[in-house]
């Protein structure tokens, strides 16, 4: 593990797998979560399939900059600016979060990558797709939404059991709340084992950052608002994932993410919740190795004929660094080969 830091001074822990000159793919977390809940046999599958791998940890989440300088956000004054149509204060937004992953890019010598996104982590890589057309190949939006969640009254509890994280660094209460939200925002057709659970619990208890990072993060989700017009400026080949049994972003939302996006694909996966089980990574893979073979493509026949346009404007015009000064009259043409149109 590595790091980047921004010219915000936001340092930016990140992993690549895979060679360095292949086809750039860059995993985007969700909220709270760290790099590596996106599973490692997921990211071994798309090296196998000929891509370079990034997965890296937000601001305010693993090892990466904690901004614990801007404290505790009111998560109901944000809420609340936003419904009268005010600009609350707060402490970065999600546009600022996708300005790390271009500074990622940057500081990696990646000119355009193929952008995956969960949950938090999809909001961020829309943002890119809709406003850094020449840098996203590829967008794949997963478990993620057009707006901040609209969660039915029947799915508030969930939101307010995810809000309940421990203040303090408490490593049996840290345990005991990833179980507990194993059970909340699960897959019900693909359970973690207890060693899955019990693995992601240790890496991030050893990576933990800052436990305030959670509810700066959920206002920027807040802040945000709805980004459905925004969407409809993507123009990149769009995968949408999402489970026909998420309890926290309800499928209804991601099937509206996809109808808002020119020609995107969607995939809904019963079964499946809000996390990313071991027992979906051979699912979700083919999914995205189709996905991205078919958007490498779409890259490579662009970058084609933009190069063959090029090519054939520099043949059309004359190299004047060629030609012998002394064969020019005053007319401007050569002599004795006029290949100038003269002027009428």
């Amino acid at each position: 593990m590595t790091r980047i830091r921004t010219r915000e001074g936001i340092e930016l822990a990140y992993e690549s797998l895979g060679p360095e000159d292949a086809p750039a793919v860059i995993l985007i977390m969700g909220l709270g979560a760290q790099m590596h809940v996106w599973p490692t046999s997921l990211c071994n599958r798309l090296v196998e399939a000929g891509y370079r791998v990034i997965r890296f940890d937000n601001r305010d989440t693993g090892r990466s900059t904690a901004l614990d300088d801007h404290g505790n956000p009111s998560l109901i004054r944000v809420w609340l600016g936003r419904r009268l149509k005010r600009n609350p204060k707060v402490p970065y937004t999600l546009k600022d979060m996708s300005r790390d992953v271009l500074a990622l890019m940057n500081e990696l010598d990646i000119p355009s990558a193929h952008l995956v996104g969960a949950s938090m982590g999809g909001m961020i890589a829309q943002i890119l797709a809709a406003q850094k057309r020449k840098r996203v190949r590829s967008l794949t939006s997963i478990m993620s939404s057009a707006s901040a969640p609209r969660v039915p009254v029947s799915q508030l509890q969930v939101m307010l059991k995810l809000a309940r994280r421990p203040l303090q660094r408490d490593r049996e209460e840290h345990f005991r709340y990833i179980a507990r939200m194993s059970e909340v925002i699960g897959s019900p057709g693909y359970p973690m084992s207890d060693k899955e659970i019990h693995r992601l619990a240790e890496t991030s208890w050893e990576r933990t950052s800052s436990p305030m990072g959670f509810k700066r993060q959920l206002v920027a989700i807040t802040h945000a608002g709805d980004r459905r017009r925004l969407l409809q400026k993507i123009k990149a080949r769009t995968l949408v994932i999402h489970g026909a049994d998420d309890p926290l972003i309800p499928v209804t939302m991601g099937i509206e993410t996809a109808s808002l996006i020119r020609k995107a694909k969607l995939r809904v996966i019963t079964g499946m919740g809000h996390d990313f089980p071991e027992a979906l990574v051979p699912r979700l893979s083919r999914l995205l190795i189709k996905h991205l073979g078919k958007a490498e493509q779409d890259w490579q026949k662009k970058i084609s004929k933009k190069r063959s346009g090029k090519q054939k404007k520099t043949e059309a015009q004359p190299d004047l660094s060629q030609i012998d000064s002394t064969q020019i009259d005053s007319s401007g043409h050569t002599d004795p080969v006029d290949w100038l149109e003269p002027l009428d």
